[in-house]
């Protein structure tokens, strides 16, 4: 992430991963969630925080899911069932339960179909929140196959020219293996910025570059800036010239593959406003890289061209030239030895919750 959504280091607190992991655990299994769910949960929220995901790690997204628990729009205990599958795709129908948990549950299911027939697809509909879409993508890595991950929200982000929220921020990650090197871990909102990183930059009360966000009429704000009370998130790319179409037409292929292919609607469809328990809507998907090609041949050549990508000579001003994941793979070496950084309000609303609802306070 760009610095202006990190938590300052000399604000920053940080806690042991283990620790933080057992705490969020304690806090979902107190609103319901049974144990193995809430480990699941924990884990997908920490190893969002250890890669550098601070948008959707721990701090900001387990307070929005304990609330959803205790106002009853997200199940703690859902009754999913795959209401259709073929060998290589399924549909889940995730009776509101919480997209961090489905999505490893709707993997699984994705790898064993790759593993039968060399690649497995499964659409989610009636879901929560996903999180870190590379977590299911790179689920997919130690089976030697590559991943895909997606999801489509609720309404946040202008399409080109328009004035009105139509789209998600509507994320799409890609994971693939290497052999000696890290593996490759795409994560890119279809919007310029991911909704969260703005939560994470009032927090910190950083300024928003120009063309991150537009006002109230559509219209991009060019210029850097305080975030205003009220904005609209734009789609990548900020204006028509700079390619907004782009980011506007992917968002477009996600709410496809993700909400309309599963059965589930779209963003803005009376439906889905109507109904904000489990109105996000998913995709994931793995591929056998040996049901194309040798796997081993495969890992040593993605080392040769990631490895092609870092020799890249730099322009002006850069000391280096980086691949995704590479900066969550540093950064999961870092934050495991010293710790994940928290702001101070965090650890503050840990303080509180572990009060309200009498868990033990171990951070």
């Amino acid at each position: 992430m760009l610095e202006q959504f990190h938590v300052p280091e000399d604000l920053a607190v940080r806690v042991e991963p283990e620790a933080l992991r057992n705490m969020a655990t304690s806090l979902f299994q107190k609103v319901g969630v049974p144990q193995d769910d809430a480990s699941l949960a924990a884990d997908v929220l920490v190893t969002a925080d250890l890669r550098g995901v601070d948008s959707h790690g721990v701090s900001n997204m387990l307070r929005s899911y304990i609330r959803g628990y205790n106002e009853g729009t997200i199940n703690p205990n859902p009754v999913w069932n795959i209401e259709r599958q073929s060998p290589s795709t399924a549909t889940i129908d995730c009776d509101a339960g919480l997209g961090v948990i489905m999505g490893p549950k709707a993997m699984e299911i994705a790898i064993e179909k790759a593993k039968n027939v060399g690649l497995g697809m499964v659409t989610m509909k009636n879901s929560g929140h996903m999180g870190m879409v590379s977590y299911y993508a790179m689920l997919a890595l130690k089976h030697d196959m590559i991943g895909v991950a997606m999801t489509a929200a609720g309404p946040s982000v202008l399409p080109t020219f328009g004035s009105e929220l139509r789209l998600g921020t509507n994320p799409i990650a890609v994971a693939a293996p290497a052999g000696k090197d890290h593996p490759f871990v795409l994560d890119i909102a279809t919007s310029v910025v991911a909704g969260n990183k703005i939560s994470l930059a009032r927090r910190i009360g950083s300024l928003i570059p120009g063309g991150f966000i537009a006002d109230m009429e559509g219209t991009p704000i060019m210029e850097e800036g305080p975030l205003p009370e009220r904005y609209r998130n734009l789609p990548m790319g900020s204006t028509r010239v700079l390619g907004s179409h782009k980011g506007y037409g992917l968002a477009s292929v996600v709410e496809i593959l993700c909400g309309i292919l599963s059965g589930g609607g779209y963003a803005f469809s009376p439906e889905s406003l109507a109904h904000p328990k489990g109105h996000y809507r998913h995709m994931v998907a793995a591929y056998r890289i040996d049901a194309f090609t040798d796997a081993n041949e495969f890992k040593g050549l993605m080392d040769e061209w990631m490895q092609g990508l870092k020799d890249t000579p730099t322009a002006p001003g850069h000391d280096r030239v980086l691949v995704p994941g590479q900066p969550e793979h540093e950064s999961e070496l870092d934050r495991g030895e010293k710790g994940i950084p928290l702001h101070p309000e965090v650890i503050q609303w840990f303080q509180d919750i572990s009060k309200e609802l009498e868990v033990p306070y171990l951070l």
